[in-house]
């Protein structure tokens, strides 16, 4: 069962994380799952940008990007090569360390 480390981030967890997750279940719902509240205004159907992480460690374990993913990431904050939707990015079997940006385009929160 792979593990996400997810680095500290003053809102979703301020003193980082690790959780681990099935292979086949996509980054977001293993946080969710886990209690890390991120952003996720489109209800994971890969139409917004706001639970947009950085893969930091492990991105060539996660399923490949496609090209909506890709239309979409041009829009997120804090834009990185190695920057994934989390509703999109797909555990395989490796570790995988993740970054939440700082900010995000959503101007209002919803509780999901």
């Amino acid at each position: 069962m792979p593990i996400i480390k997810i680095l500290p981030h003053p809102e979703y967890c301020p003193n980082g994380a690790e959780v681990s997750a099935s292979a086949g279940t996509s980054i977001c719902e293993a946080l969710l799952d886990n209690n890390i509240n991120i952003e996720h205004a489109c209800d994971m159907s890969c139409a917004c940008t706001t639970c947009h992480v950085i893969v930091r460690e492990g991105m060539k374990s996660l399923n490949e990007i496609d090209e909506s993913e890709e239309d979409l990431l041009d829009r997120a904050w804090g834009l990185e090569p190695n920057s994934r939707l989390s509703c999109q990015a797909i555990l395989a079997q490796a570790d995988v360390t993740v970054e939440i940006p700082k900010y995000s385009i959503n101007h209002a929160k919803e509780n999901h």
